[in-house]
């Protein structure tokens, strides 16, 4: 009931996936991610370990084939579910059980995977792959949201719309943008304005967020406010709306 994307920026390191589906709250229980480690996205008849556990054996070393035969044959119900996931490495790996809800199936390529089931038919994991493969330029994020609306204006969840997420680590324990629309007419939409509010205060904000190298992070407020400060009266000056509910 779910087709998602799991991703590997080869230059940076960075992971990433994306979902959506006809069914509450998707970010909850498909995407799993720890930087320096890998991704795994679990669904169809969805079992949530495969992502905690799915991540602890990528971390003892095992390549996502064999994550992959350990999680299902712990699992008398891995007929009817459904992962995909990929290493620090870049190494991927993918399974649709056979009692998946029809459309189901999943594709492989180099850094990034694409699974679904319950889908208006093949195109849909096709468009979203070939979308993610033509736009290698495009950061991460963004590349994502775009191969996820080439799946949906092929067909997407062949039931309808109601959530989407998207998860982007870059090297920290914490994710560098993790974006859920849990109970949406357009959920694919609404992440694309969430993305957009993001970019007006949150990611500049983040850019001092304490990180591995740096454990106290930004300490002075002081030009982070200013810059700030700046960004938005340059909005309000060139009487662009803002994204944000928040905001008049």
């Amino acid at each position: 009931m779910t087709w998602s994307i799991v991703a590997r920026d080869p230059k940076s390191g960075d992971l990433g996936i994306a979902v959506a589906t006809r069914f509450f709250a998707v970010g909850a229980r498909v995407p799993h991610i720890r930087s320096h480690v890998g991704a795994v996205a679990t669904q169809a008849f969805v079992n949530p370990h495969y992502g905690v556990n799915g991540l602890e054996l990528l971390a003892e070393g095992m390549s996502p084939q064999e994550v992959i035969n350990a999680v299902t044959a712990a699992d008398e119900g891995r007929e009817s579910r459904q992962l995909h996931l990929i290493d620090a490495q870049g190494r991927n790996a993918a399974f649709t059980g056979k009692d998946c809800v029809d459309w189901a199936g999943h594709l492989v390529e180099d850094q990034v995977s694409v699974a679904g089931n319950m889908l208006a038919g093949p195109e849909v994991v096709g468009a979203t792959l070939e979308s993610y493969l033509r736009h290698p330029d495009l950061p991460m994020l963004e590349r994502l949201l775009t191969a996820m609306d080439s799946g949906e204006a092929a067909g997407g969840d062949k039931r309808g719309r109601q959530s989407a997420a998207v998860q982007v680590y870059r090297g920290e324990a914490y994710p560098w943008l993790d974006l859920r629309a849990d109970d949406h007419a357009a959920p694919l939409k609404e992440l694309r304005r969430l993305y957009a509010v993001a970019q007006e205060r949150y990611l500049h904000f983040a850019e001092g967020l304490p990180t591995a190298a740096n454990p106290s992070g930004l300490v002075d407020r002081t030009e982070l406010e200013k810059k700030l400060k700046n960004i938005e009266e340059a909005r309000q000056r060139s009487g662009a709306a803002s994204a944000s509910f928040a905001n008049p």
